[in-house]
């Protein structure tokens, strides 16, 4: 029966892995409605590991946007872990979703959220446990729609033989739309099958239809062109771009875990976009252009999730959050409304040259002060203006000795290797730029008990970026 919860033949096996609590559900402002009052059904998949794809923004946005529509449901499924999958393959259990515990093949629509490539395999496992055609060709009527979307996705010819449909840029209106596509197809009767409701969304000139677009290469691997092979699919896709933030305030009620997950806290998007220009940033350049949240729309945020959740932490999310046009008005407001709480206040990594002593001191008003980050990217100098990352040595260490001498004993520091036209030169200045960094804090602190942590990752090539032509290093 479709829509039936499988949660019985679960249950059995969650004895025998880690974690059972992530396969559970149940947690706070979760949502499970009623299968048969609902007409437009969708399974919204992070496709990774519940402890990382719970807390993402962008799922847990369309989460609520869908719920909160009369006749459209939207539940949630993760990646399991390989212990469960192996258990669900010997019981013939399919891909359950964690709200009501459904068969992800019983929906109308699959939707994932790419925020890497690393996602595309757990995608596959996915659909592979689901029992939905693991090719969009072989799929029929009754089979649900898989549409991608997310910064990973930007870029879907890696995996178009295995989505229907693509999403680029914004989510919160496209999902509605699709929805009201999908709802008058059914109540039609479904005519023309499934190809019938792709040329639908395809007409809309915002959802890539694989099936409907011929691509030619060139002999080194570049795309040479793209063309359409049906008159109904148009020659160019666009973009969705939601321009003004105030107007969706979601999520309104954030989701509480029942399990660890990545992060504990609960986060307001104050603004999207960048203006920086980083070359390797396939964010800055896709997101554009900026769009910022008002200080009345953070605050009523703000609140609303607090209350909402019980967290007493507030991540301020975007980019480069110091790049608010308001950030110092922002933070003030939110310190005042919050002194005397248990409530802390905090920015996620900031660049050096918009960092505000002033700034952090509000944020840190009620006497948190767990650390700074910051992410120069490149070692040197020279590697740093390869990258467009116009910030000196000299800023980075002047930044830092601020910070510590007004009370900060723990930086973090965020580094690449792997950059074009990279050296070992390049990579060993990390070294120095970290022994700097301590040497000037200590100097400024007058102490020793300070912190500096180097945090390293590798360079992966892009889309939609002025490094995507640059290969990425090999394991030697």
């Amino acid at each position: 029966m479709p829509g039936a919860s499988v949660f019985p033949q679960l249950e059995a096996l969650l004895p025998f892995v880690t974690k059972p609590i992530q396969y559970v559900g149940g947690e706070l402002n979760s949502t499970i409605k009623d299968w048969d009052t609902c007409d437009v059904r969708w399974a919204l998949m992070y496709p990774d590991a519940y402890e990382v794809g719970l807390p993402n923004q962008g799922s847990m946005i369309l989460y609520e946007v869908l719920n909160e529509q009369e006749g459209i449901l939207a539940e949630r499924t993760y990646a399991v872990w390989p212990d469960l999958e192996k258990l669900m393959r010997e019981n013939h259990v399919p891909q359950f979703t964690v709200d009501a515990h459904r068969a992800v093949g019983d929906f109308d629509l699959l939707g994932l959220s790419f925020s890497t490539e690393l996602g595309y395999t757990n995608m596959l496992t996915a659909l592979d446990l689901a029992g939905i055609p693991m090719h969009a060709i072989d799929r029929g009527i009754d089979d649900p729609i898989v549409v991608a979307g997310g910064h990973a996705a930007f870029n879907p010819e890696p995996i178009s033989r295995f989505v229907d449909a693509a999403v680029l840029g914004d989510g919160e209106e496209a999902v509605l739309m699709i929805s009201a596509i999908v709802r008058q197809w059914k109540s039609e009767g479904r005519p023309g099958g499934r190809e019938e409701v792709l040329l639908r969304l395809a007409e809309t000139g915002s959802v890539y239809i694989p099936a409907f677009y011929d691509v030619d290469y060139h002999d080194d691997g570049r795309i040479r062109r793209v063309t359409a092979n049906q008159t109904r699919a148009p020659w160019r896709v666009s973009k969705h771009t939601v321009m003004n933030l105030d107007e969706w305030p979601f999520p309104k009620k954030p989701l509480v875990p029942l399990a660890e997950t990545v992060h504990e806290r609960m986060s307001v998007e104050i603004f999207r976009g960048c203006t920086r220009g980083c070359r390797f940033c396939q964010a800055g350049m896709i997101t554009r252009p900026v769009r910022e949240r008002s200080i009345t729309g953070i605050g009523e945020m703000v609140k609303a999730g607090l209350e909402a959740t019980g967290y007493e932490e507030v991540g301020l999310l975007s980019l480069s959050s110091a790049d608010h046009s308001e950030i110092a008005e922002v933070a003030k407001d939110l310190a005042d409304r919050y002194e005397g709480t248990q409530t802390g206040l905090s920015l996620p990594s900031t660049r050096v040259d918009a960092f505000n002593v002033d700034l952090a001191n509000e944020l840190t008003r009620n006497g948190r002060r767990s650390g700074l980050t910051f992410a120069p990217e490149g070692g040197s100098e020279r590697i740093r203006k390869v990258i467009n990352k116009m910030v000196t040595e000299e800023d980075l260490i002047r930044t830092v000795t601020t910070a510590y001498a007004n009370g900060w004993r723990q930086v973090k520091l965020y580094f690449m290797c792997g950059l074009p036209t990279e050296t070992d030169e390049d990579v060993l200045q990390i070294a120095e730029v970290a022994k700097r960094v301590i040497e000037a804090g200590r100097e400024a602190s007058g102490m020793k008990d300070i912190r500096c942590t180097v945090s390293i990752g590798g360079f992966v090539p892009k889309p939609h970026t002025p490094f995507q032509w640059a290969a990425q290093l090999d394991h030697e």
